[in-house]
């Protein structure tokens, strides 16, 4: 029997929302999440962005909170981390979306660095049902006695993989501890490193465990191409394949903010509007470059993997791959920025000599392998595929210091010092556990 929102135990003001968003049948993560939130159970979630997540914990927590009530002062009794602004903003909107028709109004912030604080803090007057937070901003409330945690009944942590990866692992250790211990818990992540397993094994209780496939059921319509140019001459390439198809918004990722600001500045000079987005911008200067690209002000967005997840970009008919992504798992999100919501889209990559055995392994990871495409005027020269590296790994071999010794060991004829390899030695991350 197929699933419903109905059957998942929905109230009717939150069944209006569905209705009115249009949602024709829950994902398979809200089939499995809804129940579970509703029920009080801890939650353990892999989903890949897309996959409706955001719904899944959303809706069944502004159930729960709006038959309960609110503590006078400055508790909080929903928090949800995300890893960007953006994401935290597009979070809070969905939310505000959902409990729209709620008999009680549910008051909902979002916080996030970058701007000043001090509209923030006096929103926080009274405190709030729920704050959607970037880790190092809801602290910086914390300690300004603006917030306190010590009422929190659920904690949501969003993209848990891409906190770690932004360096946020001191800011979460600070946040549990600021945290009741009998608490609801629900962790949602596409990826589970190490440091995300050890957090899972110290906070979650007997929880749910849910795993959506990667392969959604339904295959975003991507076409994808791999083509390939030296390294000097992909952004005339790309000035080229935006003018000749035509392309009215492309989503470009490099690989670093200088490279953003590059790139842009020399699209710009051949006439083509184009801005940078990343990290080191305002909170401001990054609003009004999402809101130019997407009011196509602004024809090409060139951003790094800041904007691989969080971006809903309504109507996004390209993505290249300027530079390639790290993981295989950077791929799937940076591709599906496009290709949304029905929509068909399109993803390129450029592929140099020195990348082309890393796409080889993207495409192996992915399950899918590209014809190399080569356009006539931007052919490459440098065609020679490097050979597999021979050196060893660092830290396996002998280094300078090592030969030096045991140079200066046969000049006075005794027997070569042994050599011992360098172990590296892996982080530990301690995480409170409940008591």
């Amino acid at each position: 029997m197929t699933a419903t929102f109905d059957s998942l135990g929905l109230a009717e003001p939150l069944m209006r929302a569905v209705i009115v968003r249009n949602y024709p049948a829950p994902t398979p993560v809200q089939v499995a999440a809804i129940p579970a939130v509703l029920g009080g159970r801890d939650v353990w979630a892999t989903a890949q962005t897309g996959s409706g997540k955001t719904a899944a914990f959303a809706l069944p927590i502004l159930q729960t909170l709006a038959a309960g009530r609110r503590e006078r002062g400055r508790f909080v009794r929903a928090l949800v981390l995300a890893p960007t602004r953006e994401l935290a903003a597009q979070i809070g909107d969905s939310f505000r979306i959902y409990g729209r028709w709620l008999p009680e109004p549910i008051k909902i912030l979002i916080v996030y660095g970058g701007v000043s604080i001090n509209p923030q803090m006096m929103a926080l007057g009274g405190g709030a049902d729920i704050i959607i937070a970037t880790p190092g901003r809801l602290l910086d409330l914390v300690d300004h006695n603006a917030v306190s945690l010590s009422a929190v009944q659920t904690l949501v942590l969003d993209e848990a993989d891409r906190l770690f990866d932004l360096g946020f692992a001191d800011e979460l250790n600070r946040v549990l501890e600021l945290l009741p211990a009998k608490r609801q818990n629900l962790l949602f992540s596409a990826t589970f490193p190490p440091a995300v397993l050890a957090l899972a094994a110290g906070m979650l209780r007997d929880p749910v465990r849910i795993e959506v496939a990667t392969e959604p059921a339904t295959k975003p319509d991507i076409t994808q191409r791999a083509i390939e140019v030296d390294p000097p001459r992909r952004t005339q390439l790309l000035r080229h394949l935006i003018e000749e198809n035509k392309w009215t918004r492309v989503l470009v990722f490099v690989a670093t903010k200088y490279a953003t600001e590059h790139v842009a500045e020399k699209l710009r000079k051949a006439g083509i509007a184009a801005t940078a987005f990343h990290g080191e911008l305002s909170q401001g200067a990054r609003t009004q470059a999402l809101a130019d690209f997407k009011a196509s002000a602004v024809r090409v967005l060139l951003t790094t993997d800041l904007g691989a997840r969080g971006l809903d970009i309504a109507q996004l008919p390209v993505v290249v791959n300027f530079d390639l992504p790290r993981s295989a798992t950077d791929y799937t999100h940076r591709i599906g920025r496009t290709g949304r919501a029905g929509e068909s889209g399109l993803a390129v990559n450029f592929i140099s000599a020195e990348t082309h055995r890393h796409f080889g392994l993207i495409e192996e990871r992915n399950g899918f392998e590209l014809v190399r495409e080569q356009i006539p005027g931007f052919e490459p020269e440098e065609l020679e595929v490097p050979p597999p590296p021979t050196g060893g790994i660092k830290g396996k071999r002998p280094n300078k210091k090592d030969k030096a010794r045991a140079a200066a060991a046969k000049a006075a004829g005794l027997p070569p010092p042994e050599f011992k390899p360098a172990v590296a030695k892996e982080k530990q991350f301690s995480w409170p556990r409940l008591r």
